[in-house]
């Protein structure tokens, strides 16, 4: 039988450089909300099949992280109709009897985000990555009415190239570089992805949705060409604040 219980956490494998724990325990302060916020790291997909079956129903809410936004969705009772759409979930709501829903807030999240910065070089986009990032950020701008390329390790699909095949041409024509993967993340913030920053203008905007460290070699290379630079800092609240209007809807 579930529990019904004010306890919130985030799913993830590696989760040494979120910021989740402390950014919601300052919101239950802040807020006079007595409730807990957990890291709760699963080594592997059959772990996370067995929080499913033996824990899920201790808590209220959950948030999840790389690498099992997509791989999370099979285990859930609902999805809405946009994380349907993205093919993600990174927000899980307990309904009181028990049953699972799954949203996205990635594509809220990041779509305040990036408003103030938007102009008219903006109509065609780079996204380096394919995961369940990639696919909320490919949703938002492709809903705005940009066009948009993929890069990726192992490219299969229309518009996805490897990195390799990044060149000086694609770069021009996406003045909209985002950085969808993990690559520069706390720990290894020493790590950066091969990219001809080169190229690179006052006219690009570059967004890294990384957030710790605040500044990624990625975004400070990117920086260096004179070009506009964003942090995921500001997704990250948007959209940790969006799942907490869903988790107390």
């Amino acid at each position: 039988m579930c529990v019904i219980e004010t306890k919130y956490g985030l799913l993830g494998k590696s989760l040494k450089h979120s910021f989740s724990k402390d950014f919601f325990s300052e919101l239950f302060l802040d807020q006079e909300v007595s409730a807990t916020y957990d890291l709760i790291e699963l080594a592997s997909q059959k772990d996370l099949s067995h929080f499913f079956k033996d824990r899920f129903c201790d808590y209220s809410g959950l948030n999840v992280t790389i690498p099992y936004k997509q791989s999370v969705m099979p285990f859930l009772d609902e999805i809405s109709e946009e994380a349907m759409q993205i093919g993600a979930v990174n927000t899980i709501k307990r309904l009181k009897e028990g049953r699972s829903v799954g949203y996205n807030t990635d594509a809220f999240g990041f779509h305040q985000s990036i408003k103030p910065f938007l102009n008219f070089n903006h109509h065609r986009a780079l996204i380096l990555g394919t995961g369940g990032a990639a696919k909320a950020v490919s949703y938002v701008l492709q809903k705005i009415g940009l066009d948009v390329f993929h890069i990726s390790r192992v490219p299969k699909k229309k518009n996805e190239f490897a990195y390799s095949e990044i060149n000086e041409n694609m770069i021009n024509s996406c003045k909209l570089i985002v950085n969808c993967t993990p690559v520069g993340m706390f720990p290894d913030t020493s790590e950066v992805i091969p990219f001809p920053f080169e190229f690179l203008s006052p006219q690009h905007l570059v967004i890294d949705l990384i957030y710790n460290p605040a500044e990624t070699i990625f975004l400070n290379k990117a920086k260096e060409q004179g070009t506009l630079v964003l942090s995921g800092e500001s997704m990250l609240h948007q959209q940790a604040l969006k799942s907490w209007d869903i988790w107390t809807s």
